[in-house]
């Protein structure tokens, strides 16, 4: 009798755990879930912050960096920035129509910025500075209604400022400072009332924000018959002083040329060996070398002369051939100015991930007090 009431209570526990495993199941991963994991797809995590990202765990809203909303349980935050984050922004983060922050400042993010972010109408807040982000702005952001701040600023972004963006009538932090956008900035809506810290590092910007007239707004008169007779002959006599001046250039510049090789790769030598002996640093971007910054330094410090392969305006091209026979291209090039750091390794980096059958792949470099040194691949009697 003991024995079959307690078979009786057991179908309870195994019915319990059954359901479970069914709500476990029907539970899949969300939509939300799933645009977070494509999200995460091409990215390099370096400190594994998006390592709890898996299609396995059905509840996004627990993961890293996600904020869902209590009663919908739909993502309304992402916030992932300053993570070293590297790789293209995928197209489906536009899926999180929910969506009202997206911080990924500070991360080293490239590629376009995804149209589809004109889907996330919900937005208040899309904060993508201080990236390597290229390409133009979408259009489609204009139709971000909710959005109040908007800072793309520290990227390499270039085109137009699109004049959908003077729609965002609650829109009150705008910052597209340095980059290379260009052309007149729209006067249209909210665009009117920023200033010109907001446009500030795009030298190719015109307009009334950054008080520099566009080419448009500059008054012109028709020139007269006898003023046009003028302009030709004077256009003639400009074009062949062009030509007799250009063949003086080249001859000019092939004189300097040899004076270059002889001279400054002498004196580039001298500072190529007190850059290396003065604390230099090696950022190598691709793994596959099995070399040591030490041992590349090492190499460095044994350059001369007779290892110059190229004198330009640029800098100088040395030969660097290591122990096990593989041999390379280093180019020494002078920092410019104390802004000349930051933007030159944004670039860098950029072109440090790429691979490409016509381009020659640059190994890393190595930054030194006064001076960047490039290494390249050797491309036998080929260039940079």
């Amino acid at each position: 009798m003991a024995i079959f009431l307690n078979y009786l209570q057991k179908p309870l526990q195994v019915y319990v755990l059954l359901l479970c495993c069914l709500i476990s199941i029907c539970h899949g991963l969300t939509a939300d879930g799933e645009a977070l994991v494509s999200f995460r797809t091409n990215i390099i995590n370096s400190d594994d912050v998006l390592g709890q990202w898996r299609p396995g765990d059905p509840d996004p809203c627990g993961w890293k960096g996600v904020t869902c909303d209590s009663k919908t349980m739909r993502v309304i935050s992402l916030n992932v920035s300053n993570h070293k984050l590297k790789g293209p922004l995928s197209p489906d983060i536009g899926r999180l129509d929910q969506l009202k922050f997206l911080d990924l400042r500070h991360n080293n993010f490239y590629g376009a910025v995804p149209p589809e972010l004109g889907n996330c109408t919900e937005l208040l807040g899309l904060f993508l500075q201080n990236n390597y982000l290229s390409g133009f702005i979408p259009t489609g952001l204009g139709n971000l209604s909710n959005l109040q701040i908007l800072d793309v600023s520290s990227n390499s972004l270039d085109g137009s400022i699109p004049t959908s963006i003077g729609n965002l009538r609650n829109l009150v932090n705008f910052n597209v400072s340095s980059n290379f956008l260009a052309g007149p900035i729209p006067t249209v809506g909210v665009l009117g009332q920023f200033g010109s810290d907001s446009f500030v590092g795009n030298s190719d910007l015109c307009g009334e924000q950054v008080n520099k007239l566009c080419k448009d707004d500059v008054g012109s008169q028709q020139p007269t018959g006898s003023q046009n007779m003028k302009k030709n002959s004077g256009r003639l006599f400009i074009s062949a002083s062009a030509t007799v001046g250009a063949l003086l250039l080249v001859a000019l510049m092939c004189f300097w040329g040899c004076f270059l090789y002889k001279k400054l790769g002498k004196n580039d030598v001298k500072g190529l060996a007190k850059d290396v002996s003065g604390g230099a640093s090696i950022v190598m971007f691709h793994g596959d070398l099995p070399y040591s910054s030490k041992d590349i330094i090492k190499k460095l410090e044994t350059l001369n002369e007779e290892h110059i392969i190229g004198v330009g305006g640029f800098g100088t091209v040395y030969k660097l051939a290591m122990d096990d026979g593989n041999i390379f291209a280093l180019k020494r090039i002078m920092k410019l100015n104390e802004g000349f750091d930051r933007f030159f390794e944004r670039e860098l980096a950029i072109l440090g991930s790429v691979k490409h059958k016509y381009l020659v792949n640059l190994r890393g470099y190595c930054n030194s007090p006064t001076s960047k040194l490039l290494l390249y691949d050797y491309l036998p009697g080929g260039n940079l």
